[in-house]
């Protein structure tokens, strides 16, 4: 089970424990690891400490164990059990976590930690009619692998075309320093393709374009991508039920294609935003933007400006500050930072081996970041009428969190009192997007480091001027400002029934879609990665893709199986459903009251974000209901 160079025994030594002891209670099927001394403590942090919060010689008990069930194992000894009744695995999550986890997520979870099968199935056998039905899907990224590779699993065929000219959409884009995810990528990752041998806690982007790169080429998906090649419009073709594509290949040439459905899986963040400055046309140094970074350009004592303090500045500034001779942060407004103490860590060999070779091991480990990152921030983001300090928190844990995160940044801004009016926010904490500390606080520390916390006016020439009227001269503007999440689909047009332009219905700024996923007059139109599926409070982006995948081959499946060649959502069905998406954000951190964020369009009206728990989004999208759909027979 283990190489020369180590063994089993010393391997143990490094394993977490609540983990460990989930693995014993389900190898051995023995309830005494379920009660004490062995169940972990409950620990709020986003990683949990490895000793479960338990005395070492509890600890060695539950490594000696582990060591003689996993040596019976390799002996042939002892086999795996069945898995445990539904009734068991509730218990012993909620052992794991030391939280009374509700009923409604075993399903979920067993098909996240991949006990149990999220693919949609034939009910007999693939019919006839599937071997004439053609998906065309858009875009490579997580979520149009994900659905590459459950329609390959159907035998549905698909033709899949991107933009770029390799895999992994914004993971591929985004090559600015220290680019990287803020979830812990051990469940940034599909459930069917666990991936063992992750570097750090949080990788950066070219490590997770490999993973979807690999998880393509594995599944036998990536060599049928046509790569530079990007979709100009769709439109619906009544008679024959069809979308009709006008495809413009890397020569620059355009062909006209058919398919009976359409999965745009084109993203949210995949369109980068450059600030509407006045004179920015102007400036005679170099400009870039963050997505587009640019690797030629030699920073090195430069005067360096930096537009924008979001999540990419927040990634990018440590390095560029080390470099540039001088460099300015202008912002806009102050961001909530969270400290988190793995996010530069990398993954030890024996914590590796433990992932891929101990029985279950992975998968408890998976459970336990998901829950700490998922549904239980939710309930903190809603406001709370009867608490009596709305303009600064939502409720008493909302403000526990605004103390938490205001005692991090004194600490770190120890020495310097000028930064903390500019950096400390004046609204609750994740109203925007919450950030991950990549040494920010220390960055603006730095001698050569100016923050701005005044807007800018014009630029002229060489010169950024700003709202309080100073002028700064600057080599090198590299904007950090986001990307066009609300022109959705932009610039891409899609006509529907009659010739509907699907962004007239939209606007620049207003996307609404039933589920994040399908729209009125649009038929066999499916969105992955839609209007309100974005997440703000917890949970992972490929977690949403699997939902919205399984979704949408739920709805294939029935149609093919019943004679059904178009299907289009109720106009009800839609409204009812992006009325409770309203009403459930208004109560929420999002839609607090002077708050600006890009979650919001010009009208105050929250598009991009999820309202909903993890679990209730897994149950909403599970079995599509084609009573919720206007049917076309074939």
């Amino acid at each position: 089970m283990t190489d020369s160079k180590a063994t089993l025994h010393e391997m143990l030594q490094h394993a977490s424990i609540p983990a460990l002891v989930m693995c014993l209670a389900q190898i051995t099927e023995d309830d005494r690891w379920l009660e004490e001394p062995f169940r972990p403590r409950r620990d709020t942090n986003l990683f949990a400490d490895e000793s479960g919060g338990l005395p070492e010689n509890t600890q060695q008990v539950v490594r000696q164990a582990a060591e003689k069930v996993l040596g019976e194992i390799e002996r042939g000894e002892r086999v795996l059990p069945p898995m445990p009744s539904a009734e068991r695995f509730l218990r012993m999550m909620r052992v794991n976590v030391a939280e009374d986890i509700a009923p409604e997520y075993v399903p979920m979870m067993m098909e996240e930690m991949h006990f149990s099968d999220r693919s949609v199935p034939w009910t007999n056998g693939k019919p006839a009619a599937a071997s004439q039905f053609n998906v065309m899907i858009i875009g490579a990224g997580v979520s149009g692998i994900c659905a590459a590779i459950k329609l390959d699993e159907l035998g549905i065929a698909w033709t899949l075309v991107e933009k770029n000219s390799q895999v992994g959409g914004t993971w591929y884009e985004n090559t600015y320093p220290d680019a990287g995810v803020d979830t812990p990528n051990h469940f940034y990752s599909y459930s069917f393709e666990p991936n063992f041998r992750w570097s750090s806690y949080f990788s950066k982007s070219a490590e997770v374009q490999a993973y979807v790169h690999g998880v393509a080429a594995r599944k036998k998906v990536l060599e049928r991508i046509r790569f530079d090649t990007e979709v100009e419009s769709l439109t619906w073709d009544e008679s024959s039920r069809s979308w009709s594509a006008v495809i413009r290949k890397s020569d620059g040439s355009k062909v006209t294609e058919q398919a009976n459905a359409i999965i745009s899986a084109v993203g949210q963040l995949n369109r980068p935003k450059t600030p509407a400055i006045p004179g920015i046309e102007t400036f005679t140094g170099q400009a870039f933007h963050s997505a587009h970074w640019r690797h030629d350009i030699d920073l090195h004592g430069k005067r360096v400006a930096v537009l924008g303090t979001g999540a990419s500045a927040m990634q990018f500034l440590p390095t560029v500050a080390e470099a540039a001779g001088h460099l300015t942060v202008f912002q806009r407004s102050p961001q909530w930072v969270k400290p988190a103490v793995d996010y530069h860590r990398k993954v030890t060999p024996e914590t590796k081996w433990l992932l891929e070779h101990v029985p279950y091991y992975f998968r408890w480990y998976r459970f336990g970041l998901l829950w700490r990152y998922g549904d239980g921030l939710l309930r903190s983001l809603r406001r709370d009428p009867a608490w009596p300090h709305p303009e600064r928190a939502m409720n008493r844990h909302n403000d526990k969190h605004r103390e938490q995160l205001t005692e991090h940044l004194m600490k770190e801004l120890e020495g310097r009192p000028d930064l903390v009016p500019k950096v400390l926010p004046d609204y609750p904490p994740y109203g925007k997007r919450i950030l991950i500390d990549n040494h920010w606080y220390r960055t603006l520390k730095r001698p050569n480091v100016e923050l701005a916390s005044t807007g800018v006016t014009h630029i002229e020439g060489q010169n950024i001027v700003a709202s309080d009227g100073e002028s700064r001269p600057f080599d090198v503007l590299i904007y950090a400002t986001g990307f066009e999440v609300g022109k959705f689909l932009h610039p891409m047009q899609v006509r529907g029934r009659g010739g509907l332009l699907l962004s007239d219905v939209w606007g620049d700024d207003d996307p609404r879609a039933y589920l994040g996923i399908t729209a009125p007059n649009f038929p066999n139109f499916f969105c992955l990665f839609g209007p309100n599926t974005n997440l703000a409070h917890g949970g992972s982006i490929i977690f949403q893709a699997e939902c919205q995948t399984r979704y949408v081959t739920s709805c294939l499946v029935q149609m093919l199986e019943t004679g059904i060649s178009a299907i289009e959502v109720r106009r009800e069905v839609h409204d009812d459903y992006i009325e409770r998406v309203d009403s459930e954000h208004n109560e929420l951190v999002w839609s607090h009251r002077g708050m600006n964020n890009w979650y919001r369009n010009a009208k105050g009206r929250v598009f991009a974000p999820m309202p909903w728990t993890l679990v209730n989004y897994w149950r909403m999208t599970h079995d599509a209901a084609l009573n919720d759909y206007h049917l076309t027979p074939a």
